[in-house]
């Protein structure tokens, strides 16, 4: 069983869904980022996902972006990423690590190299929005030779057959994105989201948990969200701004982000069977 699924299972059990909180690495600076992650998880975050920061990232929205500029602004690479996570997992053994990246990095290092370095630094599994799953082969046969989830995304747009395909090919949870356009704050969660994670649950039940993400950034959305069949929430944006608004105060940022995650779990709870 692997770390992302064992957490998932042991959620359910005690009838809870699975806070995944978002964060750019290397925002703002890299030896800030294992302490951002630590306050995260005092504040309840089940998994973490680490952005690697890229020049130019399409699925990202403002928030996003400029936080990866300050990430690459402050000397942050794919491999000091890695860093990153095998520093966390040093304090944080049982918490998971997702690395979400494009495909660039991945390629430009080499997909063995890059996924070997990766398992041996404590990584759990990836996200690559770009990587669609049928040019994904390589990059799936070598995730499974060193025991990574491999997630993908499925949108609004996504067909029934290709979604079976998405989600025989997904493991660790399916990434639902919850709307079309870009990451970032939304100040509610439309119907069409509760009505695309109904569409989509029964291709997942009982074969992947099924996460979504992309606008959701307050406690009543998750609340939605979880009860319309959601196993996760995935949250970025929210502590991204949090991070902006207060990166030259480090006590006041931990200290928000640790309150802001801790309000997110609480809402998290299974009300379904």
């Amino acid at each position: 069983m692997t770390a992302i699924k064992y957490v998932f299972e042991n959620n359910r059990k005690n009838k809870k869904g699975c806070l995944i909180g978002y964060i750019t690495a290397g925002d703002p600076t890299p030896d800030l980022t294992p302490k951002i992650v630590e306050a995260l998880i005092h504040g309840g975050v089940d998994i973490i996902e680490l952005g690697l920061p890229f020049s130019d990232p399409i699925a990202d929205g403002p928030t996003i972006q400029a936080a990866s500029l300050r990430a690459l602004n402050a000397g942050t690479t794919p491999l000091k990423v890695l860093d990153i996570a095998k520093k966390i997992k040093t304090k944080h053994a049982n918490v998971p690590i997702v690395i979400m990246t494009y495909y660039n990095p991945i390629f430009h290092l080499g997909i063995d190299k890059f996924l070997s370095t990766a398992k041996n630094h404590g990584v759990n599994g990836f996200i690559v929005p770009d990587l669609p799953i049928e040019e994904a082969t390589d990059f799936k046969k070598a995730a499974n030779t060193y025991c990574l989830d491999t997630i993908f995304l499925a949108a609004p747009s996504t067909s029934e057959a290709r979604l079976t395909k998405i989600v025989d090919a997904s493991s660790g949870f399916l990434y639902i994105v919850s709307h079309f356009g870009v990451t970032g704050v939304k100040s509610a969660i439309d119907d069409s989201t509760l009505q695309l994670i109904q569409r989509i649950k029964p291709f997942t039940a009982n074969k992947v948990p099924l996460a979504v993400g992309f606008g959701i950034s307050q406690p009543e959305h998750i609340q939605r969200v979880i009860n319309a069949g959601a196993d996760a929430a995935i949250v970025g944006s929210a502590f991204i701004n949090i991070i902006q608004k207060t990166a030259n105060t480090t006590t006041d940022m931990l200290n928000e982000l640790e309150a802001a995650a801790k309000a997110l779990k609480t809402a998290i709870t299974l009300e379904r069977q």
